[in-house]
């Protein structure tokens, strides 16, 4: 079964609805653009292998850092397909109960959540400068790396940054995220393993076709209707309403909060990574750090339009997974050294707890004794 078009969601049709809705890049002329996208490839290689050496991490298959992963050069309306691609994947349990019969959606449900999911995909294009996809094959390689060329631009241009030093900057965030998942190949699994367990309570509970709903088959959790009043209020309500985490059952609270610190923890290792390199690698590092921070506390203190979307789409959630994750990483490498750090990557046994995250020295007397 193609999971693009099964499940509550019709992926294929998201994808061309976000392609049509995502707002054009930066003017630029065709030698800029093209110089544009061969500097990304050629950053791509180079931060790969400056990545490998810095964190002390090696590919658990044997791959050099040359393999890391397939790099895409993309714009905004491929980055959205390749994203409905990952979501079908990820979204795969929706379409199916716990029973192993199929959660039939009406066609016209399916387009209806389609076009709602394609809206958030064009917001989002926008706003991405680079991503590593874990959960979809790429041409026999364990994941992709998505540079969105359109989006670099604006940013460089926005910030009056180095564009060369800014181009290798981004690069290496997400090589770092390539390693990470090269270095623990059961990562991908067990974070797409604990979100099945959010998704399939929902399967669960959606009505069959007679209307019947199988509220025995697992624990109560939110209904769709459920979700999406929480989701009016999150937007709508007071800061600190809670949003859709309010209607969470609290073993899905657990699960959410669980999947939450280990998104903290890649994103905090390879923002640290970004710039454990320094100016030997990127001369300007500093700079473009400063001018980047300023312009996420720029946006996180939007108001208005800007800030319901923000909170629609997670990014508040995103920035406060860098910060803390890139605390939990400075501390713990500052205590064990990069090595005992690294341990974080032998099991899942050893991915850091929601209060280790909090508390680093929890994490290395825990693991290190």
């Amino acid at each position: 079964m193609d999971p693009a078009t099964a499940g509550p969601v019709d992926w294929h049709a998201a994808a061309r609805v976000a392609g049509r809705l995502a707002a054009p890049g930066p003017v630029a002329g065709r030698d800029e653009l093209t110089a544009l996208v061969a500097e990304l490839r050629t950053s791509a290689a180079v931060a790969a292998r400056h990545v490998v050496d810095a964190t002390g991490m090696v590919p658990a298959d044997g791959r050099t850092a040359d393999a890391l992963a397939r790099v895409h050069v993309v714009d905004r309306p491929r980055w959205a397909q390749a994203n409905a691609e990952m979501f079908s994947v990820m979204a795969a349990p929706l379409a199916t109960r716990s029973d192993g019969t199929p959660v039939e959606v009406p066609d016209a449900a399916r387009l209806a959540a389609a076009a709602q999911a394609g809206g958030v995909l064009a917001l989002l294009a926008g706003k991405v400068l680079g991503q590593f996809d874990p959960f979809t094959a790429d041409a026999g390689q364990p994941g992709r790396l998505l540079l969105v060329a359109p989006n670099v631009l604006q940013v460089e241009r926005a910030l009056g940054v180095d564009p060369h030093d800014f181009r290798l900057w981004v690069s290496l965030h997400e090589q770092t995220h390539a390693l990470q998942f090269a270095a623990a190949p059961w990562l991908a699994a067990h974070l797409r393993e604990r979100s099945a367990e959010l998704l399939s309570d929902l399967a669960d509970l959606a009505p069959r076709p007679d209307g019947r709903r199988d509220r025995d088959a697992r624990p109560a959790g939110p209904r769709l209707e459920d979700l999406l009043s929480a989701l009016v209020r999150s937007l709508t309500g007071p800061e600190g309403s809670g949003g859709v985490l309010q209607v969470l059952t609290p073993r899905q609270r657990v699960v959410f909060d669980e999947v939450s610190a280990v998104m903290a923890l890649l994103e905090g290792h390879a923002d640290v990574m970004m710039d454990e390199v320094g100016p030997r690698v990127v001369p300007t590092v500093r700079a473009i750090r400063r001018a980047f921070e300023r312009r996420r506390d720029q946006a996180a203190r939007a108001g208005g339009l800007e800030r319901a979307l923000r909170r629609l789409l997670g990014l508040d959630l995103k920035l406060a997974q860098y910060r803390d994750g890139a605390a939990f990483v400075r501390a713990v490498r500052s205590a064990v050294g990069p090595e005992g750090f690294n341990a974080v990557w032998s099991g899942a046994a050893a991915l850091p707890t929601p209060a280790e995250v909090a508390d680093p020295a929890a994490w290395v007397r825990r693991v290190h004794g």
